[in-house]
């Protein structure tokens, strides 16, 4: 039962911290597609930050969903 309430807080902890990151990332996802619109070069910083965050969101997501997966497999009493 302990092991089934440790995973959800950690799953809502992923969830929270994707959020984070989706908000960080926004502000370079915006600029680039300024760029994109305005036909001129984005700022390299931007499409570093960009790829830095999407990194990291992938990375947490792939944590989230194994402990999804984990926490149904004690569901299931597997």
């Amino acid at each position: 039962m302990f092991k089934k309430m440790k995973l959800k807080k950690e799953i809502e902890a992923c969830k929270k911290r994707i959020a984070e990151l989706e908000g960080k990332r926004s502000r370079s996802q915006a600029a680039l597609v300024e760029a994109i619109l305005t036909h001129t070069e984005p700022n390299d910083k931007d499409v570093d930050f960009f790829n830095m965050f999407t990194k990291q969101i992938e990375e947490v997501r792939d944590q989230m969903h194994v402990k999804m997966k984990e926490l149904e497999a004690l569901e299931s009493g597997k």
